[in-house]
């Protein structure tokens, strides 16, 4: 293969125009992290690239390097989880979850690997999911492991203050230092979001098992927790990201 040229698999993140006929396309690579490609001719209706290059749609690309951006020659589709773009609920986690990818993803990323896998796991069990229960667990799934490799994982296990293990007991979830606060040091920093210790351990277990794997927690948890677990996640994740999240309104109406 020409030097000039390479290939890999990445996930589509977003696009923006460049002319009439070309986009940029943000993407997720499985070796490079985050890479921008050029698509020439995408918009126009016989177009070889074509709906390949829409958001939520894993790839293996071939490009060819150019002097400030690759142009993207060749994409085979390897999976358009296209059960997600007939479901509002779907469709809205996976452009969240990709959103997540763009704001923590870096270029030339040394987790690559695993960032992409963990993306394409996630966006493949929420397109499968055959409940909004479902959709929501694979989403704090999500959240929780992408969190851990971005170096912001939470603290739930013993109080970020004294030490102690938390065991079965409500405690206190601090946003700002990323994990949980007993009763009695929350005496003094008065945190008001309280944690039942039932819910703590379903977020435990939530980054403990994969995507396939199915525990007590997955069966036992109800669309409600989920929702609360789900928002806990999403305002702590917020709350650590230099950039705005554009999905955040999006969300409150439908979740």
């Amino acid at each position: 293969m020409d030097k000039k040229n390479y290939t890999t698999d990445a996930i589509n993140l977003k696009s923006y125009d460049l002319s009439d006929a070309d986009k940029i396309i943000l993407m997720y690579s499985k070796d490079k992290g985050l890479i921008k490609g050029v698509a020439k001719g995408v918009k126009k209706p016989k177009s070889k690239l074509g709906a390949r290059m829409d958001s939520l749609i894993a790839n293996t690309i071939m490009f060819a390097k150019g002097r400030n951006l690759d142009t993207i020659c060749q994409a085979q589709s390897i999976n358009s989880f296209k059960e997600s773009r007939q479901d509002i609920d779907k469709l809205m986690c996976s452009s969240y979850i990709s959103e997540i990818v763009t704001n923590f993803g870096v270029e030339e990323d040394p987790c690559s690997k695993e960032v992409y896998e963990l993306l394409y796991k996630a966006l493949d069990k929420i397109s499968r999911a055959e409940s909004k229960k479902d959709v929501l667990i694979a989403t704090i799934k999500f959240q929780l492991k992408m969190m851990l490799i971005s170096g912001f994982s939470l603290e739930l296990d013993s109080c970020l203050c004294c030490g102690e293990r938390v065991l079965n007991e409500d405690m206190y979830f601090s946003q700002d230092m990323g994990g949980i606060i007993c009763k009695e040091c929350n005496e003094t920093f008065k945190i008001k979001t309280k944690m039942h210790y039932k819910i703590r351990d379903f977020l435990e277990a939530m980054l403990q098992f994969d995507f396939d794997y199915t525990c007590d927690y997955d069966q036992k948890a109800t669309e409600k927790v989920c929702t609360v677990c789900f928002n806990l996640l999403k305002n702590y994740i917020q709350s650590h990201s230099n950039k705005k999240f554009k999905s955040d309104k999006i969300l409150q109406e439908i979740l």
